[in-house]
């Protein structure tokens, strides 16, 4: 399930159109209204989460990466979408407005006030909780290789990468960089691709040799390309620790009242069926379903 927009003066109520994805009425960002910086108060008065129920809009930005959200047929769509939908439409008939980034400058865009929210299904990391505030998790994933038809070289995870002479594709900004790093992959062996499709061109032209993502993007990227196979999914573990992989909104820091009434509707959700009605149709099942007991203060900390 997703929301169908159609965009209408910015201060005027929205209604649902029925279902479908959200329109992109914008190839790139749009700008939004103004807030305080750290407090989330809108700077003509209100909060954020007053402005947007306000307006019936919330400007969200996303990523193009599947299955979390995406671009197709002129519509946003993808499990983010989906979720964030549901929820802002029961926080009150809030719908989505999408605005397209690369992934590694969505923080940016939240901070410097382009988008309200990043709808991008983003893992939530101690270091990305430094620069923005992350609601509870919407999902948990683990992560893959994507790797040549046979896996010529037996790529299995991080480890097995380092172990050889092999050359790992990864995404900008994504967590995989840094746990890469820190299983031993040097810098000269990695290969920083902007988004999903450059990461698996990467690998089937031979430039890498494979890609690291979550075991559930790799798998819809891979879908219809027999050239190219996802390895056995596995949990990362840096400095001996295993690391959680949980996606979540991601709003501006101070914006306390936003996140908080997003996480009250996402508490709900998770314990529903509803939750998994959202997000099966872009390949989630119940092994990506979160502990409702899992919040994002616990993942900040490591």
């Amino acid at each position: 399930m997703s929301y169908h927009l159609s965009r209408a003066p910015r201060g005027s109520k929205r209604r649902k159109l029925g279902a479908g994805g959200v329109v992109l009425a914008v190839g790139l960002v749009t700008a939004c209204s103004s807030t305080e910086p750290g407090t989330g108060a809108a700077t003509g008065g209100g909060s954020t989460l007053d402005r947007i129920t306000d307006e019936g809009v919330v400007q969200v930005g996303f990523a193009n990466e599947r299955p979390y959200a995406y671009r197709e047929d002129g519509e946003l769509v993808g499990q983010s979408p989906a979720v964030h939908g549901y929820i802002f439409d029961q926080i009150g008939g809030v719908e989505l407005e999408p605005n397209l980034f690369e992934f590694g400058s969505l923080i940016q865009a939240l901070n410097s006030e382009r988008v309200d929210v990043v709808t991008a299904g983003m893992f939530i990391t101690p270091e990305r909780c430094e620069q923005a505030a992350f609601s509870n998790p919407v999902y948990v994933a683990t992560t893959a290789l994507l790797v040549p038809a046979g896996n010529p070289m037996g790529l299995t995870d991080y480890q097995s990468v380092a172990n050889s002479d092999a050359v790992l594709a990864v995404m900008n900004g994504a967590v995989e960089v840094e746990q890469a790093r820190a299983n031993g992959i040097p810098d000269d062996r990695l290969q920083i691709v902007p988004d999903q499709q450059s990461g698996m061109d990467a690998v089937k032209s031979g430039r890498a040799d494979a890609f690291a993502l979550t075991a559930i993007s790799l798998r819809a990227l891979a879908e219809n390309d027999a050239s190219v196979e996802v390895a056995e999914a596995f949990i990362p573990v840096v400095d001996g620790e295993e690391q959680i992989g949980a996606g979540a909104a991601v709003f501006r820091q101070g914006d306390d009242e936003l996140r908080e009434a997003f996480n009250a509707e996402l508490a709900e959700l998770i314990e529903s069926d509803m939750w998994l009605e959202l997000v099966e149709p872009y390949g989630f099942t119940e092994a990506e379903r979160p502990d409702p007991g899992l919040t994002a203060e616990e993942l900040c900390q490591g």
